[in-house]
């Protein structure tokens, strides 16, 4: 499947599935359309945003939204519905994604390099979210702005160190 089909399968999913899931007082993170070991998969990532993701919300998702997709029936070949908490590095999507986490440690990749010296891989911790950028202070190369229309894929980085 070409990208750009996988990519408007993904948007579809999304417009159908977020007000669903967002009316079981879930939200829906990420969206992913993948070949694996064979297969297609629709993934949905979703987050509590009182609290964990457990099977039971994962449950309650699945079900708002199976028989949306299939009434709609926009996806060509056989696929299989996997509802998925987004795990410890979760993807940051929308800039309240980013507010949440303000102070803990991300990591951002960009579609090109940025900074001086130039880079595309930031690690390190989120300082701030403002007018369509984020700052990220990398230890040892300083702080960096980086506007989102920039950022290829950013997720939270878990920080075994911080939890203990």
């Amino acid at each position: 499947m070409a990208e750009k089909n996988r990519q408007s399968t993904e948007e579809k999913a999304r417009e159908i599935c977020e007000p669903l899931i967002a009316a079981e007082g879930l939200e829906l993170l990420d969206v992913e359309y993948v070949r694996e070991n064979g297969e297609w998969i629709l993934r949905l990532f979703i987050d509590n945003p009182g609290g964990k993701v457990g099977v039971d919300e994962c449950q309650t998702a699945s079900k708002a939204v199976d028989l949306a997709l299939d009434v709609e029936d926009f996806i060509k070949e056989a696929y299989s519905l996997e509802v998925s908490s987004p795990g410890l590095n979760r993807p940051l999507k929308k800039p309240e994604h980013y507010q949440r986490v303000v102070g803990q440690k991300v990591r951002i990749k960009t579609f090109g390099p940025l900074g001086e010296p130039p880079r595309k891989n930031f690690l390190g911790q989120l300082k701030a979210v403002e007018e369509g950028l984020v700052k990220v202070d990398v230890d040892g190369a300083g702080t960096f702005s980086i506007a989102f229309k920039d950022i290829a894929k950013a997720n939270l980085e878990f920080d075994f160190e911080q939890s203990s």
